[in-house]
C-alpha cells in the first residue's frame, strides 16, 4: 500500500471514529421514533476501581449500563420514577418506561409524544429535554428547550392537553432553554435555562402552579451553578429544598457533574441563588453527560438517581446510578 492510500485510509478511519463519539448537533437531522416494546438489555455498572465508600455526601448503591438494537434508544436528557418504573425521555420526543426490579429491567414501553411545538421530526422540533410527574395523577409535563415552551400530557402520554409559551421564557436563547423542570409537592413548579443570562447565572422561574394554565405569572431570581457548570435537571429534596444537577463538558471528550443543594426558602424574586455542592461525579467513577436527576423514598431512605445522554452516539451506553443520602448528611 503506498504512503498516499495509507495516508488517506487513516484519514477517513480517523473522521468514522469521531463521528461514533462526537454528539450531532445538526438540528436538521430526522429522528427515529421508538418502538411500543423496545427490547432493552441492562448489565451491572461497576467503575473501574469499584465503588467508592461515599461520592462526597452520597453512598453509591449500584449503577447499570443499559443499550438498545432501537436506534431511537438513547440519548435521555430527562428522568423521572413513577410507580416502580423509570420514565426515560430523549431530547427528541421519544420516551422508554422501565419496571425495575432488583437491579434489573423489565416490561420496557416506549411512547412517542406526537404531540410537540413542531410539527416535523426533525430536532428542531422536538427537543425535549425536561420532564416531570404529578405523582398522583399520572400527568406529565415536558419542557420543550429550542421553543421554551412546556407541555402538559395525559396520563400514559396519550395525548397533549395544553401548552403555553410563557413570556417570561421567551428570551432564552434557542437551544439553551428550559433544560430542568421538577414539580414540587405543594404543586409549584420550577425550571432552569441551560445557559444565560451571563457567564455565572442561569435563569430560574418558580410558578406557583400549573405553567401551562394561561396567565400562570412565576417568581423570576438566578441560580449561579458552580463555575463552567450548566445545570440539565433538578429535583426535590424531602425537606423541600431542590437538588440541582450541574454538568460540564470539557474538550476532547470529558465529562464532569456537582450535585447542588438549594434551599428552597432562597429562592425569592430577583435573587442569586448559589447552593452547596453534595457531590461531584467525575472519571473514574462516571465520565458521561449527566442529564436527568429524580428522587425516591424507600423504606425511608433517599435515593438519588442519575441517568446520563449518550448523545445518540453507538459506542456510549447510558447509564444509571443510584446513590443514597444517608440520613445523617441530610440533617446537616
Amino acid at each position: 500500500m503506498g504512503t498516499a492510500v495509507r495516508r488517506s485510509t487513516s484519514f477517513l478511519l480517523s473522521v468514522a471514529a469521531v463521528l461514533l463519539v462526537v454528539p450531532r448537533y445538526d438540528g436538521a437531522e430526522r429522528l427515529p421514533t421508538i418502538r411500543d416494546r423496545p427490547m432493552v438489555t441492562a448489565n451491572p455498572y461497576v467503575p473501574a476501581g469499584g465503588w467508592p465508600d461515599r461520592i462526597g455526601a452520597l453512598a453509591p448503591v449500584g449503577g447499570l449500563t443499559l443499550s438498545s438494537s432501537d436506534p431511537a434508544f438513547g440519548g435521555f436528557s430527562a428522568l423521572a420514577l413513577h410507580d416502580g418504573r423509570a420514565h426515560l425521555l430523549s431530547d427528541g420526543g421519544n420516551l422508554v418506561t422501565l419496571a425495575l426490579r432488583g437491579g434489573t429491567v423489565r416490561e420496557p414501553r416506549g411512547h412517542v409524544l406526537r404531540q410537540g411545538p413542531g410539527v416535523g421530526w426533525d430536532r428542531r422540533d422536538r427537543d425535549s429535554e425536561s420532564l416531570t410527574l404529578d405523582p398522583r395523577t399520572g400527568h406529565a409535563w415536558v419542557g420543550y428547550e429550542t421553543h421554551n415552551q412546556i407541555w402538559r400530557y395525559a396520563p400514559g402520554y396519550a395525548r397533549a392537553e395544553r401548552h403555553s409559551a410563557p413570556a417570561a421564557m421567551r428570551r432564552w436563547e434557542p437551544n439553551l432553554g428550559a433544560e430542568s423542570l421538577v414539580r414540587l409537592r405543594d404543586g409549584a413548579f420550577l425550571t432552569f435555562a441551560e445557559r444565560k443570562p451571563n457567564r455565572r447565572t442561569r435563569h430560574g422561574l418558580l410558578f406557583t402552579g400549573d405553567p401551562t394554565v394561561p396567565g400562570a405569572k412565576p417568581i423570576r431570581f438566578l441560580f449561579q451553578p458552580p463555575n463552567r457548570y450548566d445545570p440539565s435537571d433538578a429535583a426535590e429534596l424531602p425537606d423541600g429544598d431542590l437538588l440541582v444537577l450541574t454538568r460540564r463538558f470539557q474538550y476532547p471528550f470529558r465529562f464532569t457533574a456537582k450535585l447542588v443543594r438549594i434551599s428552597r426558602a432562597d429562592i425569592q424574586p430577583n435573587a442569586v441563588v448559589s447552593g452547596k455542592t453534595v457531590a461531584t461525579l467525575a472519571p473514574p467513577v462516571l465520565g458521561e453527560n449527566a442529564e436527568g436527576l429524580a428522587i425516591t423514598q424507600e423504606r425511608g431512605e433517599t435515593m438519588v438517581w442519575i441517568v446520563t445522554d449518550n448523545d445518540a452516539m453507538v459506542l456510549r451506553p447510558t447509564y444509571l446510578l443510584k446513590l443514597r443520602w444517608p440520613r445523617s448528611e441530610r440533617e446537616k
